[in-house]
């Protein structure tokens, strides 16, 4: 489909969404909401892509939703917007895929829940991110309240979320937000590196991974640790198991399904 606040291309087994408001820092409006969501359906429907990358055009990731359209929300109207944002987000959060955050600029507000929805977030020595809604008297409504506490824990995700203040790609990193931070020259480069890496793996022992940690990490340690082993076996009824330990002892490289 035609798409106007996005970019959506595919290439090599990867799949790049780029964020296309430039003029707007890539602000989240409805428009933009639903055709990111067509995107995510469109990514979940292709078999071939087997890794997402996000990035924004210009000087943002995404540097929160568009002021002007929640300043006419009525309190329906705005839990509508948080329950269909948070839906949407979870649509990426639950793709079998590896999705990566390319952060480039600015990740505030919605943006930087976007970035958490993510499994993975490499970003530009140029990204800032934070949780400012406190700063137009509301709270974060895509999630930030709950996965930045799930990240980097509660207390350091309350001094966000309270204070609305924005953090440099260091800060972030150091806090265990961010994974790898980039050069803004290559960004890009090492995230398509990364990604094609990826679509290189067993794609059913990386379903199979991401499904144990994001289930396990709610769990207590006992259970988690039967969920791993349940995985583990079920490993062992596909084809890539006997493809990659086959290949190892021929010193070969592995051609998984």
């Amino acid at each position: 489909m035609p798409y106007n606040t996005v970019l959506f291309v595919v290439e090599d087994e990867v799949a790049t969404l780029t964020f296309n408001r430039p003029e707007r820092l890539n602000a989240l409006n409805a428009e933009m909401f639903g055709e990111i969501a067509a995107a995510f359906n469109q990514v979940s429907q292709n078999p071939e892509i087997r890794a997402l990358i996000l990035t924004g055009q210009g000087r943002a990731f995404i540097a929160g939703a568009d002021i002007r359209e929640l300043s006419e929300a009525d309190p329906l109207k705005a839990r509508q917007i948080s329950a269909f944002g948070q839906e949407v987000l979870s649509t990426v959060e639950r793709l079998p895929i590896p999705v990566l955050a390319a952060v480039n600029g600015f990740a505030l507000g919605g943006g930087c829940e976007m970035a958490l929805a993510c499994d993975i977030i490499y970003a530009s020595e140029e990204a800032r991110f934070g949780q400012p809604e406190i700063n137009l008297g509301v709270i974060p409504g895509l999630g930030g309240t709950q996965r930045l506490a799930r990240l980097v824990g509660l207390g350091l995700a309350k001094d966000l979320c309270f204070t609305g203040r924005i953090i440099d790609a260091s800060e972030a990193r150091d806090f265990g937000l961010v994974a790898r931070v980039f050069p803004a020259a290559s960004l890009m480069t090492e995230c398509l590196k990364v990604a094609r890496s990826l679509a290189k793996k067993g794609r059913f022992a990386l379903q199979t991974m991401k499904q144990v940690m994001d289930r396990g990490f709610g769990l207590d340690l006992r259970s988690a640790l039967a969920l791993e082993t349940d995985a583990f076996g079920l490993c062992f009824a596909h084809p890539d198991a006997r493809e990659g330990t086959t290949a190892f002892l021929e010193k070969r490289p592995p051609k998984f399904l």
